[in-house]
This record gives C-alpha cells, sequence and structure tokens, in this order.
C-alpha cells in the first residue's frame, strides 16, 4: 500500500491565501510563499496551489507567485486554475511546478488532458473535480469556474473519464463539505476511489486529525488535503501524522 499523503491547500486571489465555506466568503489566510515555505518546513508532503479566480476572470496563473513558491520549498507542488493549453501548462512547470491542476478547462476540452499527458507525462497532470450532490440524480455532479457553473456531468463516470484520458491523480473536492470542518464527505470518496485506479486526492470538510483517520480508512483516499484548519493553526500537519501513525496508517 502506498503511504498516504497530508497535502496544505493555498487557495489564491489576488495574490493572497483566501479560505471560505461551501466556495464562498473568502477571507484572508496570508502570504502565498510564506505559507507554502512553513508548510515545507513542517513536513507537508506535498503543496497545492490553486488560483481560485483566474478561470471565472479568464486570465493565466499568477506565474511570479508560482516562481517565488517553487524558490522556497523543496516538497511536490502542484499549480492550477487558468490553464487552459499544454503552453500554460510549459510555462508553470518551467516557473516550479512540479505538477499541473486541471478543472473548468478539462471539462470545456476533455483533449487537454490527454494532450498534457503525452507531453510531460501523466504524473504531471492532476484532474481537479469540485463535485456537489444533485438530489435529483441521488449522486454527485462536476462543477466548473471555481464552483460556480453546474456542468451536467456526473462525477464518478467523469473521474473515470480523466483516467481514461490519461490523468495520473484526482483532487477531489466536495463542495457540499468544503470548509464545514465537519469531515470529508466519505460516500463521495469511496465511490470515485473505488471506481479508478489512479491516487485520489480528497479534499473539503477536514477539521479533525480523526477526519483524516476516517478518509484514509473508509474514504479509501490516498492523500487528505486541507487548508482552513492548517492556515488558521487549528492543526498542524506534524500534528495530523503522528495522530494517524499511531492509529497504523502508514504515511511519509
Amino acid at each position: 500500500m502506498l503511504a498516504k499523503r497530508i497535502i496544505p491547500c493555498l487557495d489564491v486571489k489576488d495574490g493572497r491565501v483566501v479560505k471560505g465555506v461551501n466556495f464562498v466568503n473568502l477571507r484572508d489566510a496570508g502570504d502565498p510563499v510564506e505559507l507554502a515555505s512553513i508548510y515545507d518546513r513542517e513536513g507537508a508532503d506535498e503543496l497545492v496551489f490553486l488560483d481560485i479566480s483566474a478561470s471565472v476572470e479568464g486570465r493565466a496563473t499568477m506565474v511570479e507567485v508560482v516562481k517565488k513558491t517553487a524558490g522556497e520549498i523543496t516538497i511536490p507542488f502542484t499549480v492550477g486554475g487558468g490553464i487552459s493549453t499544454t503552453d500554460d501548462m510549459k510555462r508553470l512547470l518551467r516557473a516550479g511546478a512540479d505538477k499541473i491542476g486541471i478543472n473548468t478547462a478539462a471539462v470545456k476540452n476533455p483533449q487537454l488532458v490527454s494532450d498534457g499527458a503525452r507531453k510531460f507525462g501523466s504524473q504531471c497532470i492532476v484532474v481537479a473535480i469540485d463535485a456537489k450532490f444533485n438530489p435529483a440524480w441521488g449522486e454527485w455532479e462536476v462543477y466548473t469556474h471555481g464552483g460556480r457553473t453546474a456542468s451536467g456531468i456526473r462525477a464518478v463516470e467523469w473521474a473515470k473519464r480523466m483516467e481514461t484520458a490519461g490523468a495520473g491523480e484526482l483532487l477531489l473536492t466536495s463542495m457540499d463539505a468544503d470548509g464545514t470542518k465537519d469531515g470529508f464527505d466519505l460516500a463521495l470518496t469511496k465511490a470515485v476511489s473505488g471506481f479508478v485506479g489512479i491516487p485520489v486526492i480528497a479534499s473539503g470538510g477536514a477539521g479533525n486529525e480523526e477526519h483524516f483517520y476516517e478518509v484514509f480508512t473508509e474514504g479509501r483516499a490516498d492523500a487528505g488535503l486541507a487548508a482552513t484548519i492548517f492556515h488558521y493553526k487549528e492543526l498542524t500537519v506534524q500534528g495530523v501524522k503522528e495522530s494517524l501513525k499511531k492509529k497504523g496508517v502508514e504515511i511519509r
């Protein structure tokens, strides 16, 4: 079994890290370069950097901030937001990103995932899926544009399709759980993890150490991602790891 990973997430808007609840009511959480450097020292396994308004505003991810952040850290670094071509991917990889996260662009043009995987390798391509429960379907729907637009696509099927297209990993965010601190969406995570053969990073809802244990055991996730609890020092990466170790979870 692969060791489980703990990944802090930096949601960046206008050059600052922000965090909200259910994708709204954002508040400032600090400087991305500074926070990245702290998480690197604290033993985070990886970092995810999402320019959350890039797709909505139709602009490219902030290459300069990526460059500065990459210069401060030694752990793998995924960058997403506003990426719509393989040239965008190349620019960010050159700026220091290790992996590229795409969400809206993958829905608009699934071929981009295949093109990126062919050009840079599947290990570089992380497809982000923002999913919300659709009561009419009795399952989850994919949302784009930073959670603003319903796509009409079923999330579990989409996950499989993205694996087939060449994604090396999935970043699965439950919009229903996001920022609530009530725990990860175990049903969603388990549904996707059980349907694909690539690693699934669970995101949305982490509030305590037990939530990470649940998402790794019941949800069958390969990594747990969180923002609020780490940014505001409610938990530390090290504390989460120690708690998991005590429970027999293999971590890095």
